[in-house]
């Protein structure tokens, strides 16, 4: 039996792109970020507390593209880039649908998701301007496990403020950072002062992203040698991620795939913009994707695309960051604690946000136990665990695969799986003995 030649489109180290590809570039009339006390357009001054000199001039840049620097195109290599993008076989016979279904690994990287592209940009910067300690949040885990594990080729220390619902339902995550080096507390925690006003008022929260970077911010703040690191949100880190999308595009070229519907995951915006903006500026360019769907899928918990407000807000609970023109549901807005721990945040990147406004990309929103459903077929038809937020994809590329067999059209769908689910199998486990909670919020 022969191999289709679009059962895995592999590229060699020497594909990795040279350049990371800059969305600010095409939407240059974007709303600037704000400092809350002056209430003008935030200075690079107004960062500089949190990030390193580096990182705030990529945050403000317009360039369409910056160069990688070579150390860290290097070392890229070393998180299996670049990731194979793959055609879903088993699915679409399970599916029955004439539909071609491909997915982009992401979750292929030792660090089990996407979020080390961004780690090592991050870490690389932060050494190089003599930063020896980072913080930052987690969600469900996967980006305190990246940044703890490049923070080590660096000679960097790192604390990791986890949201607490997750930090309770996955203690792996803790062994796993804990491996790596960092340290890392359930948050809100009793190690700054935000954290303790918030235990004070909510002894029982199961906390928030917002809270998290809240805590990371304070604790950066007050050492000149210490900076914080994001994982998602801000311009920079959809710079980075770009590279998933820089990928996939040759990949598509090469298997001749001109997709109908490219997917992805949004919490904060990272997956996403990687996977989609490189792809958008091609649009808007004119010179290709010009029938392409672009849809982002959030959790029913944290619905900022599709239940929130395009306004400015701040990017933590607390208040520590500018304000940043997003969709958002409210910097105070705690989500229902469901497995998909790394979607669970209150807005929405900027750069993603104004691409919604602007209706280039559509959005939808599932509650978990749908998402959970889609990660089971997945796993019993292709062998791969899906991580919870990259079952919100997952979910999508079903949905619009059996639309597909029900107008019998062949379309192909490009989704992104972003990471492994090996660490959030008691999640799995109540899908499977029915005692998954909804994750539906009814007071949106």
């Amino acid at each position: 039996m022969s191999i289709p030649k679009d059962a895995r489109i592999n590229l060699s180290p020497e594909d990795i792109p040279k350049k990371w590809y800059n969305f600010a570039a095409e939407v240059p009339d974007i709303k600037p970020p704000i400092n809350p006390g002056t209430k003008e357009p935030a200075k690079p001054e107004d960062f500089e507390p949190i990030f390193c000199k580096e990182i705030i001039r990529q945050e403000g840049s317009t360039e369409r593209f910056i160069n990688i620097p070579e150390e860290v195109r290097d070392n890229l290599i070393y998180l299996n880039r670049p990731a194979p993008l793959q055609r879903a076989y088993r699915l679409e016979k399970a599916l029955k649908t004439p539909a071609r279904i491909y997915f982009k690994r992401e979750d292929m990287s030792p660090l089990g998701s996407h979020k080390g592209n961004t780690a090592l940009a991050q870490a690389f910067y932060n050494a190089d301007a003599g930063i020896h300690t980072l913080t930052t949040e987690t969600g469900a885990g996967q980006w305190g496990t990246a940044l703890a594990m490049v923070s080590n080729l660096y000679d960097i220390k790192t604390t990791v403020f986890m949201v607490k619902g997750s930090f309770m339902a996955k203690p792996l995550r803790k062994t796993i950072i804990n491996t790596y080096g960092a340290t890392i507390y359930a948050s809100p925690s009793e190690y700054t002062e935000f954290g303790k006003k918030v235990l004070k008022e909510h002894p029982d929260t199961s906390g928030s992203l917002g809270i998290a970077i809240s805590e990371a911010c304070e604790m950066a703040a007050k050492d000149e040698h210490t900076c914080y690191s994001l994982g998602s949100v801000l311009n920079h880190v959809m710079l980075h991620q770009s590279v998933i999308g820089l990928e996939t595009m040759q990949q598509m070229d090469i298997g001749e795939i001109d997709p109908d519907y490219v997917i992805a995951c949004a919490g904060g915006g990272s997956n996403f913009a990687g996977m989609v903006l490189p792809m958008l500026g091609e649009k808007m360019a004119g010179r290709k994707f010009a029938d392409t769907q672009f849809i982002a899928v959030e959790p029913k918990a944290a619905p900022s695309l599709t239940k929130g407000e395009y306004k400015y807000d701040y990017g933590d609970t607390a208040g520590f960051t500018p304000l940043l023109m997003m969709y958002t549901l409210g910097s105070d807005y705690i989500p229902s604690a469901i497995h998909a721990g790394g979607l669970r945040y209150h807005g929405m990147s900027p750069l993603v946000s104004a691409a919604y406004d602007r209706n280039l990309i559509t959005a939808r929103s599932y509650d978990q136990t749908q998402t959970f459903e889609a990660g089971l077929m997945f796993a019993r038809t292709e062998g791969i665990i899906p991580a919870p937020e990259s079952c919100h994809a997952l979910k999508a590329a079903i949905d619009v695969a059996l639309e597909c067999k029900e107008k019998k059209e062949e379309k192909d769908i490009v989704f992104c799986l972003s990471g492994h689910g090996l660490l959030d199998l008691y999640g799995y486990e109540q899908y499977m003995d029915g005692t998954l909670p909804s994750s539906d919020r009814n007071d949106l």
